[in-house]
């Protein structure tokens, strides 16, 4: 879907020369975002060859997140420019290999227009994703039953499209699309959630998918959910304050690494014991508290105490692009953890300052 967001994209990236667009396939479009294009290649090809600043587009060869790479190293410009939301390890790390100048834009609206994405405009995409923020692997019975804890979680606004398998509860939120059409009903969140659970995880599936994405998903704000060996939680306590909310909204900064490949299992050399699962839920918990008493620095620490227990327990969350990721950018963060079971997706980062070419979340608020 062509919009103004688009137009300014492109004005930005002209400035630095004659510019060719590339554009994945639809056959792409649907590996990484798990849905048709609303119009098809041929279509988007016309519609951004017309576009002036334009001097060129063709459809990529390639598939994947890297799909024109072929495409680059034929061409091998000057210059390579994504914008924030686009922007990947592997992308920048091509660019070096091949000697071409790696660019990342932020999002800018043209003049006074409003802000727009594809995923704002497309009304399916007004179902929310979920971050979540500490205590991940405790809604499994196989880790909360060593120990039992918590797992906080924030239902977020699809600002934008978030790629499957990135650990935002993608696979999740394409059946509450599947029950539900473009967006959740009205109802009790937590039934919702209970709703959502259930058709997540029809009878003899295996493995399960764990109660918080669903919880992550329909139930707006800040979320704690308390499990004790069960796939339910015992209880979950909700935050809707507003300035906790923004405090939260301030502090999170989202680096991308590209979705997890398709072969990726996290359950691989798992070390789960007691030890590990008390960790986590004391860091989690210590999370909370902090977001609660709004203390940045507290809640980066808990954060990065949250991750590191998560990893003693699944070492294969990590691999090297991540700790590149981690490395690259630690001394400006106060703590960091990975999105979902990790081996892709976004490193979400902690920071009392502004974090360079990182992707911001806002929180879904409370229906009206």
């Amino acid at each position: 879907m062509l919009h103004s967001g688009h137009i300014a994209f492109f004005q930005a990236a002209a400035a630095y020369g004659d510019l060719t667009v590339a554009l994945g396939s639809d056959a792409t479009v649907y590996q990484l975002k798990g849905r048709l294009p609303v119009t098809n290649q041929d279509e988007r090809l016309y519609m951004v060859k017309s576009v002036n600043c334009v001097h060129d587009a063709f459809i990529s060869d390639g598939s994947g997140m890297l799909d024109f790479e072929g495409e680059l190293r034929a061409m091998k410009p000057d210059y390579f420019v994504v914008n924030a939301d686009g922007n990947i390890p592997q992308k920048e790390a091509l660019c070096r290999e091949i000697g071409v100048e790696y660019v990342v834009l932020e999002r800018q609206p043209h003049a006074d227009l409003p802000p727009r994405s594809t995923t704002a405009l497309r009304r399916v995409e007004q179902m929310p994703y979920r971050i979540d923020l500490a205590g991940g692997w405790l809604d499994q019975p196989f880790v909360s039953r060593h120990y039992p804890g918590s797992v906080v979680t924030i239902s977020i606004e699809p600002s934008i499209a978030f790629n499957e398998r990135s650990g935002m509860a993608t696979s999740t939120r394409n059946h509450a699309l599947d029950l539900w059409g473009p967006k959740l009903p009205a109802g009790d969140p937590e039934k919702l959630a209970f709703i959502l659970f259930c058709y997540d995880n029809p009878p003899g599936k295996q493995p399960i998918s764990g109660s918080q994405d669903a919880i992550g998903i329909a139930m707006p704000g800040l979320n704690r959910a308390h499990y004790e060996g069960e796939y339910w939680p015992k209880k979950i306590d909700r935050v809707l304050d507003e300035l906790t909310l923004q405090f939260v909204e301030q502090s999170l900064y989202l680096v991308p690494l590209g979705p997890r490949g398709a072969d990726y299992d996290p359950l691989d050399d798992t070390r789960i014991d007691e030890t590990g699962a008390k960790a986590l839920s004391e860091a989690a918990e210590a999370c909370w508290q902090a977001i609660l008493h709004q203390d940045r620095p507290v809640f980066g620490q808990m954060l990065r105490a949250a991750f590191d227990a998560q990893i003693a327990m699944f070492p294969h969350m990590v691999n090297p692009t991540v700790w590149d990721v981690i490395n690259r950018y630690q001394d400006q963060a106060l703590g960091w953890k990975l999105s979902g079971a990790g081996g892709g997706g976004y490193v979400i980062f902690v920071a009392d300052q502004p974090i360079r070419n990182a992707v911001r979340i806002n929180i879904r608020r409370e229906w009206e």
